[in-house]
């Protein structure tokens, strides 16, 4: 935080988890298919999201959620700032 300036910045990791009941499918290789998987936040990411807006709401500043994964991550990055994030940053691992 600057000088004179009020209100914090607030960063959340987020991450990419199967949705909650989802059945995970195995490959005969042992790998996950994930062509039909539903993804959604992590319950603690999604907690944490909810906190850091409350936070900035409260005292200023930003909420910015950073997320790491494939470009279908920016799904959860879209959600978490539908949920009140001001910004999103997506570090692309391009698989």
């Amino acid at each position: 935080m600057s000088e004179g300036r009020c209100g914090m910045d607030v960063l959340v990791c987020v991450k990419r988890v199967p949705a909650f009941g989802a059945k995970v499918p195995l490959q005969g290789d042992g790998t996950v298919d994930t062509r039909h998987l539903g993804f959604t936040l992590g319950p603690h990411e999604e907690c944490a999201v909810e906190e850091a807006v409350r936070l900035v709401s409260a005292h200023g500043g930003t909420a910015t959620v950073l997320a790491v994964g494939p470009p279908e991550t920016e799904e959860q990055v879209r959600y978490a700032l539908a949920m009140g994030a001001d910004r999103g940053v997506l570090v692309d691992t391009g698989r």
